[in-house]
């Protein structure tokens, strides 16, 4: 049996979904003279749509195994292999307590320990030691909502 992709694909034809590329064109182009138009390049290899969620959750329930297997498991269930390393170090240099994956999802930073194994950088971190950014957003810590209320910024 095939197991299930270790991502999904999002909805990005419903209403209000922002793809992160600023204000939309219909309501800038007609500030923009045809000589400005004909300057601005189009965007190529923007993959937009996907989530990669399931991806997070899989290398941290595989906390304390042999990273070969899970890397193995993983890279055979993506569509690539970048997004593993946006949450594994494998040099001490790379590593980090936590990764922001989007606007408001953070997961424990993870790293390959001297015996081959998958660790967490800092098993301290949790929902409850992290304070949102933002008063508007639901911020998770590992699929978590963080337990801190937002404090504004005097200045």
């Amino acid at each position: 049996m095939e197991k299930k992709p270790l991502f999904r694909k999002v909805n990005t034809l419903a209403h209000g979904v922002s793809h992160g590329h600023g204000s939309d064109y219909k309501r800038s182009r007609k500030e923009i003279s045809s000589i400005d138009a004909k300057k601005q390049a189009m965007k190529r290899n923007v993959q937009r749509g996907l989530d990669y969620t399931p991806l997070f959750k899989f290398l941290l329930s595989k906390v304390g195994r042999d990273w070969n297997e899970v890397f193995s498991e993983a890279s055979a269930r993506l569509d690539k292999k970048e997004p593993i390393f946006w949450m594994v170090a494998l040099h001490d240099f790379q590593k980090k307590d936590y990764v922001l994956i989007g606007e408001s999802s953070y997961f424990s930073g993870l790293f390959v320990g001297e015996d081959g194994t998958l660790q967490i950088v800092n098993p301290n971190i949790g929902p409850s030691t992290l304070e949102p950014h933002c008063r508007c957003c639901t911020h998770t810590f590992n699929g978590k909502k963080f337990t801190k209320p937002y404090k504004a910024q005097s200045e």
